[in-house]
């Protein structure tokens, strides 16, 4: 990398999300490249910071979106591609191997996507997992389901978070639904149903190691939330607790095992009701969803995103990165999908709420504490009072979709 031109980073969007890397990047001198899906094209981006916007139907059509890249490569000499959305990590990987720049590659970004891949790596590094299979071979299915007991969850394998888990209670129900999905159920896999309590470790790696890492602990799991209506909430846990360096410490095993050397993660694990074991569900190379990453900039005044493009911009200058001087508070998060187009929340007044979600029939609050228990009390105060002020039961898949 020379001094001669700016740095010219190329974002990809399928969704709106992403701001703080954005402007980060052209706070530094860098130019930024925004492609994304025309259906977020016309939103509130941080115009100022973007050197050039270009709109696609769909980001992950091949080989449209590997045609009009390599077109703009022509008068843009592009020194890095970034996902700013999940669903845009395998997308980020092909173009990568394709103009041949760092990063994640197609084989490493499906330990961050690809459920399957996750948990095959995961299993061959001793990190533990719940018992799963894939669905290519029907004999090894038969041996599966008779070895381990129901029910399982059927899990597409390049979703995020819980969208499209289907729990299924015995065999007729797993050959029914293969049989729904025709030629698309290799794209899905069979694991066992571990009921336990979920936890998420944000982070960020520099160095193939965590140089910062929280853990907090949903209330509902995500798959509840998401499937069935209800309430979400998460908390940052204490960070002296066992269950603070259990999951920051798997967190560390995942990222060797993957062999990430940069960038930021979320990662998910379960400890399990039945023998208190912590069990690897799934990681991914962005910033949490749900304005997970408000709730530690709340307790931290660390800005995932921000952070997330000054390691981009030091590796490429060949330069170390450093963690800014943060905080040691705590924060939490509750959201529900509401019955009211606007929700009145002006009940809720305590000095500890430092954010209102500002989003149609949403129900959201952000506290922030140098008490942990004190941010568990709010949470647990604020659950039992949001199912009978706001909480819109039973919605509908899309709504569950687009909020979790």
């Amino acid at each position: 990398m020379t001094d001669q031109r700016p740095i010219t980073i190329l974002c990809l969007a399928s969704e709106f999300k992403g701001v703080p890397f954005i402007e980060e990047c052209a706070r530094q001198g860098a130019r930024v490249i925004l492609l994304t899906a025309e259906k977020y094209g016309d939103k509130a981006w941080p115009w100022d910071s973007i050197a050039q916007h270009h709109n696609m139907p769909n980001l992950h059509t091949q080989p449209n979106i590997t045609h009009a890249v390599s077109y703009l490569a022509r008068g843009n000499d592009i020194d890095r591609v970034v996902a700013l959305d999940d669903y845009d990590v395998a997308t980020a990987a092909t173009l990568r191997e394709h103009l041949r720049l760092p990063g994640l590659g197609e084989t490493q970004a499906r330990y961050f996507r690809d459920k399957l891949g996750m948990r095959t790596q995961a299993a061959a590094n001793g990190i533990r997992v719940p018992a799963f299979t894939p669905v290519f071979n029907y004999d090894q299915l038969r041996d599966y389901m008779a070895s381990v007991p129901a029910p399982w969850v059927l899990k597409p394998r390049f979703e995020a978070g819980a969208v499209g888990i289907r729990k299924l209670h015995d065999s007729e129900g797993v050959w029914r639904a293969l049989d729904e999905l025709g030629d698309e159920q290799s794209f899905y896999l069979l694991e066992q149903f571990v009921p336990g309590d979920v936890y998420h470790v944000d982070a960020l790696v520099w160095g193939g190691k965590p140089v910062f890492a929280v853990s907090s602990r949903y209330g509902a799991p995500p798959l509840s939330v998401t499937q069935g209506g209800g309430i979400f909430n998460t908390r940052l846990l204490p960070r002296d607790s066992d269950e603070f360096h259990a999951t920051t410490g798997m967190a560390g095993d995942i990222f060797r095992a993957f062999r990430l050397e940069r960038g930021v993660t979320h990662t998910e694990f379960i400890r399990a009701h039945h023998d208190g074991q912590f069990y690897f569900l799934e990681t991914a190379a962005r910033v949490g969803g749900a304005h997970i990453d408000r709730m530690v900039e709340a307790a931290t005044g660390i800005e995932l995103w921000r952070e997330a493009a000054r390691i981009e911009l030091a590796d490429i200058r060949g330069e170390a990165y450093r963690l800014p001087e943060h905080r040691e508070a705590y924060a939490g998060l509750i959201i529900c999908l509401a019955r009211e187009q606007w929700p009145d929340l002006s009940a809720y007044d305590e000095p500890e709420i430092v954010w209102r979600v500002p989003r149609e029939y949403h129900a959201g609050l952000l506290v922030a504490s140098d008490d942990p228990e004190r941010v568990g009390q709010l949470l647990d105060q604020y659950n039992e009072r949001y199912a009978r002020d706001f909480l819109m039961h039973a919605p509908n898949r899309k709504q569950a979709r687009t909020t979790f």
